[in-house]
């Protein structure tokens, strides 16, 4: 499984695991990643995306 966030704006890159993509997605403002917890609130409108493989370009509903 791969995932990514996307805001109205900004589209994230495609990660192999969620975690990363948390880290990731507050580059692109989809959202804030709090190091202490481990948690990530997105921002409204942003949607997490999620595909099977990278052959799969039909992203999953989330």
């Amino acid at each position: 499984m791969q995932y990514r966030f996307i805001t109205p704006n900004r589209i994230g890159k495609w990660y192999p695991e969620l975690k990363l993509a948390m880290k990731q997605a507050a580059a692109i403002g989809a959202g804030y990643y709090d190091k202490a917890s481990g948690q990530f609130f997105k921002y409204r409108d942003t949607q997490l995306q999620v595909r099977n493989s990278p052959d799969d370009d039909a992203p999953l509903a989330a």
